[in-house]
């Protein structure tokens, strides 16, 4: 089959679109016709090779962590599907590689596509989607009445979880440009931070949650803007120890990633707030509950541009701007 490979880590790296052997669906697998896929950061700082000490990829490999696309086979022990579903999902670590022509994706990742919802868009939401729920409702269990700030909010992952924290019933501070603002107060942002002219470290305080998913000197002046109590929650890094322990780190990496949150999570301590950070896991039965917030209108894709299957490098090269609102996502239909 056609499939995109990374051949080598390297900064900017082109994928190379050529042959792979056919995915083989073991019993607990379901193999997908791959129609649409969404790129995303991850994407990016594995291609680069920031991850090469924390996850267990060797070159060559498939890159790609959404998918929607059609049943074409089911495993032995498959009950939730059947060949000709509609589905999507953000495959689990280790078996990543939607920007392929077909993929053999665990039952237990896979969900039903909203009705709704295009292919394409269906693509643009597992990682973002799942991302922000286990931030604002598995790790931050934010309740009504929260103030949650969540940076870079025209984002793929900003995009979502403005809409997932309103619908919490959370008032929600979000950091954009002025050429943005409108597009994020539309998704329900109460305030907004133009970040080129405001500090909002400045501007904010006495918040409960702060997502973030920019660099390290935003983290730390998160901290200002929390309460006592409050929650600061990275998706960025650095990596925390229970996120070693997590992945089952030997002691040498747990070792080093000590050492690369010591310092956020010293001062963090000393502010009396929380430091951590998620790397979001694959789960199907979140995406199930994910569509029924699509398909009930609560909260809709945001995407920026489709590109075709074979301009993948051209959508990776937009992506690297970092001026994408919303999603990405290639097409092969």
């Amino acid at each position: 089959m056609k499939a995109f490979i990374l051949d080598r880590y390297s900064k900017k790296q082109a994928l190379r679109l050529g042959d792979m052997p056919e995915p083989v669906p073991g019993p607990d697998d379901v193999l997908v016709e791959v129609e649409a896929a969404g790129l995303n950061q991850l994407d990016s700082k594995i291609r680069d090779g920031a991850f090469k000490p924390i996850l267990p990829y060797k070159p060559p490999l498939v890159l790609g962590h959404d998918l929607a696309g059609t049943v074409v086979k089911v495993g032995a022990n498959v009950r939730r599907f059947k060949p000709g579903d509609a589905v999507y999902a953000r495959p689990r670590d280790g078996q990543i590689g939607t920007f392929a022509e077909r993929i053999a994706v665990k039952e237990a990742d896979l969900a039903l596509k909203p009705a709704n919802l295009s292919m394409a868009e269906a693509a643009s939401i597992p990682l973002v989607g799942l991302t922000a729920w286990q931030v604002l409702i598995e790790r931050a269990q934010i309740k009504p009445g929260q103030k949650v700030l969540i940076h870079a909010g025209s984002g793929g992952v900003g995009t979502f979880a403005i809409q997932l924290a309103k619908h919490l019933g959370a008032t929600v501070a979000t950091t954009a440009s002025a050429a943005n603002a409108a597009m994020v107060k539309e998704l329900g942002a109460d305030v907004v931070i133009d970040y080129r002219s405001q500090k909002f470290e400045e501007e904010l305080s006495g918040y409960d949650v702060v997502l973030n998913s920019l660099d390290a000197a935003t983290l730390e002046k998160s901290l200002k803007v929390l309460k006592t109590g409050g929650k600061l929650i990275s998706i960025s890094g650095p990596p925390d120890p229970a996120f070693a322990r997590a992945q089952g780190l030997n002691v040498v990496l747990r070792f080093v990633v000590r050492l690369l949150s010591a310092d956020i999570r010293r001062k963090a301590k000393r502010a009396g707030v929380g430091y951590s950070f998620l790397f979001m896991r694959a789960d199907g039965r979140q995406l199930e509950r994910i569509t029924k917030l699509i398909e009930d209108g609560t909260i809709r894709p945001v995407m920026d541009r489709t590109f075709p299957f074979e301009k993948l490098n051209d959508a990776f090269a937009y992506i690297d701007t970092g001026r994408a609102k919303g999603k990405v996502v290639v097409t092969q239909r």
